[in-house]
């Protein structure tokens, strides 16, 4: 029987999040530790946010496994999120908001909820671990997501 083989040449554990669209992995903006806790913020003593991060940028909050989009650069040390994932001492990463569509590994089992790369929203349901989600997606939202371990590919 044949088969497609998936030949992927990059991947990412992916965050889900409602406001937040799966980033770029090969455009990086900025990263750090921040330095206070502000709700909706992003904030880090001695940043230069203003020449480095854009309005609709995807935040990464790697000690907790979040995501956020940029919605605003309100100054070199902080910016405005779409939602409230960071607290002082937290790392992060920031990748250019220009999403890439990529094909899912689904680790745990559980349902999916997607945005594809065509802008449709759908839910796989009832996944099972190990398995690929074969279509082009865009975002994967934390409501209505119930599987864990999932991994971008490209």
């Amino acid at each position: 029987m044949a088969y497609q083989k998936l030949q992927a040449g990059k991947a990412l554990e992916i965050y889900p999040s409602d406001t937040a669209s799966i980033p770029n992995t090969s455009l990086v903006s900025d990263s750090g530790t921040t330095s206070a806790t502000t709700a909706n913020k992003l904030v880090q003593a001695g940043q230069n946010f203003t020449s480095t991060v854009r309005v609709s940028d995807i935040v990464y909050n790697t000690t907790d496994s979040t995501a956020a989009t940029v919605t605003a650069v309100d100054s070199d040390t902080t910016l405005s999120l779409s939602e409230n994932i960071m607290e002082s001492g937290e790392e992060y990463t920031i990748y250019r908001g220009q999403p890439s569509a990529c094909v899912l590994y689904v680790g745990n089992l559980g349902d999916v909820k997607v945005k594809t790369s065509d802008g449709d929203v759908v839910t796989f349901q009832n996944l099972s671990n190990g398995q690929f989600i074969p279509i082009q997606v865009s975002q994967v939202f934390e409501t209505g997501t119930t599987a864990t371990g999932l991994i971008a590919l490209w």
